[in-house]
């Protein structure tokens, strides 16, 4: 069973983060226009916007890589110990995504020309499935770190 939650963890990380990446990186001007509002989209700043998500989509592709290679690991026989860090890392990437919106959710969401919604629309969407995969990770890295 725990190699079940694992496997199908590491497959929603894989397939989260590769979305991610296809959003931010490919999709950049839909990611653009959820982050910043319709009266501001004539801006020069838009563009700017647009161009510094891919960022972001390049750093959820190295994590949905990470977690694919994770899914091939098991070959090599690695330890409790080291799919609980790797799963550390993984909780982190999603926790951290998480954890920058909430002030933003408790603010109301967008306020005026500034700031995203959390509280509908793919804000929301992201913002869930992020802590529901910083949860999941973190589950099962406490559960690998009580192995011996």
């Amino acid at each position: 069973m725990l190699e079940f939650a694992y496997t199908l963890v590491l497959v929603l990380n894989t397939l989260w983060f590769g979305a991610a990446f296809h959003y931010f990186s490919i999709k950049r001007f839909a990611a653009a226009k959820v982050l910043v509002p319709a009266s501001s989209r004539d801006s020069p700043l838009f563009l700017t916007i647009a161009a510094a998500v891919r960022f972001l989509g390049g750093m959820n592709l190295a994590f949905a890589m990470l977690s694919f290679l994770m899914l091939l690991l098991p070959i090599l026989s690695v330890t409790p110990a080291q799919r609980a860090t790797l799963l550390f890392v993984l909780m982190i990437a999603h926790g951290s995504q998480f954890y920058y919106n909430l002030p933003i959710l408790r603010a109301g969401g967008r306020q005026g020309e500034s700031l995203w919604d959390v509280h509908r629309g793919p804000m929301k969407f992201i913002f869930t499935v992020d802590a529901l995969l910083m949860v999941a990770n973190a589950v099962l890295c406490v559960i690998y770190v009580t192995i011996k």
